[in-house]
């Protein structure tokens, strides 16, 4: 395995863009010479967005190849925070995020909204010449994220999904193992993405002068349904179906994206979600979940809980196949054989080999795959069309969870169906293909 030369690859300023392909459309408007400066507007300005504002503006500071060139957000309070970093003249801080994106000096948008805002947000400012950076999840809704997909293509921008684990090295790693049939076919894979605090996940801190003379209300809540104002809903809003999935969206959009990067992406065949509220009472959507997302050839099985953190050390994330198992260790990624196909007392490291990684800060690549494909006009990691698999998958468990039902998958249409894929139908002869390890037995 040339995995010293996959990690130089990876890490170098070409990484994965010569295997990506263009993007589609007329990205004539706003294109961004070789040496230009990439003015970014930020459009959401929490925790999240401010978070990422910070790194634009330390990151041009040190490479000088970005700019936070305009702040825009509903609270005065985020607006005013975010503006101590980017140190912005009071004409580029907008609460209208039409107003932002009506300026020709502005290159991209990074949008870090609640989750009811990314479709709308994202189509508007594609549509204006604007390259995206979307945070995940990709939408709310599967209908959205395919609109937000075809958007992409029809305006010809580059659009990054922010789900920066799909720019851990370890999964790359992964996929060549995969590829080079280091684990036979594969079977399935698990994952988790849990939690546990005294006060319940996603319960952050209401800011005291928090009301409807410093919050835009009617803005903020856009396309969800009308609702008198409501901090709790305001700062609390991933606890509400109106405007978040819940661990489907916020945690496990990061975990099933780089699993089926590394198994092969595509739609899924039939989805169930299944969980419920166990401990923490004030919420609509579960603390405890689960989603099983069957594909053509293998499934994968996603469990968390936000009462329960030990599952991190005991659910751990891992792609089974016939002849082999992929376990992500830290900063390794661990080979283990199976014994029929490579006897232990045969191999002298006894059926397992480690790969050490290393650790990365994997948000900076992410960011950094963005501004390359701003330039070389190619699909990054997370590119429109994967981000919409993913988001279909990820809601179509939300919906399994709420209506009590499995949810089935037509991808070559798009579109939810009644009637599930076939499974393919074996005779039972008795015998094994030729070829194969096994014998029948007399």
């Amino acid at each position: 395995m040339k995995t010293d030369k996959s990690r130089r690859a990876f890490l170098g300023a070409a990484a994965l863009a010569g295997a990506a392909a263009p993007v589609m459309g007329n990205p004539a408007k706003g294109v961004i010479g070789a040496n230009d400066r990439v003015r970014i507007g930020h459009i959401g300005t929490g925790g999240n967005g401010t978070g990422m504002l910070r790194r634009i503006v330390r990151r041009g500071q040190e490479l000088g190849d970005v700019e936070a060139a305009a702040i825009c957000d509903v609270y005065s309070r985020y607006r005013e925070r975010a503006n101590r970093y980017a140190g912005l003249p009071e004409k580029s801080i907008y609460i209208d995020y039409q107003e932002l994106l009506a300026r020709d000096d502005i290159d991209a948008v990074l949008i870090a909204t609640p989750d009811h805002w990314h479709a709308k947000m994202a189509i508007d400012a594609m549509k204006a010449g604007k390259d995206v950076y979307l945070q995940k999840p990709m939408t709310l809704t599967v209908e959205e994220a395919r609109d937000v997909a075809r958007a992409a293509h029809k305006y010809g921008r580059v659009l990054q999904v922010g789900s920066q684990h799909l720019s851990d090295l370890r999964y790359h790693v992964a996929k060549e193992l995969i590829e080079a049939g280091e684990i036979g076919d594969l079977l399935w894979a698990q994952g988790t993405y849990s939690r546990n605090s005294k006060v319940g996940e996603w319960n952050y801190y209401v800011d005291e002068e928090a009301n409807e003379q410093t919050i835009d209300w009617p803005r903020w809540l856009g396309p969800a349904p009308k609702r008198p104002f409501s901090a709790e809903r305001f700062f609390r809003w991933r606890k509400y179906w109106d405007y978040s999935g819940g661990i489907a969206t916020d945690l496990f959009y990061h975990r099933l994206g780089p699993l089926l990067y590394a198994m092969g992406p595509q739609f899924p065949t039939r989805v169930t979600g299944s969980g419920g509220i166990y401990v923490f009472k004030d919420r609509e959507v579960p603390d405890t979940y689960a989603t099983v997302i069957e594909y053509p050839d293998f499934y994968i099985n996603l469990s968390a809980s936000m009462a329960n953190a030990a599952a991190t050390k005991f659910f751990p994330a891992v792609i089974y196949g016939h002849k082999g198992t992929i376990v992500f260790d830290g900063p390794k990624v661990k080979l283990y054989r199976e014994p029929v196909f490579y006897p232990v007392k045969e191999d002298p490291a006894g059926g397992v080999k480690e790969i050490p990684v290393g650790r990365r800060d994997i948000v900076a690549d992410h960011i950094s795959d963005w501004v390359a494909r701003m330039r070389d006009r190619k699909t990054p990691r997370l590119g429109p069309d994967f981000g919409y698999q993913i988001m279909t998958a990820i809601k179509l468990g939300v919906d399994s969870y709420r209506q009590g039902k499995v949810m089935c998958w037509d991808a070559r249409a798009e579109k939810l169906t009644d009637k599930p894929a076939p499974r393919p139908a074996y005779e039972g002869t008795g015998e094994n293909p030729p070829g194969s390890r096994y014998k029948k037995r007399v």
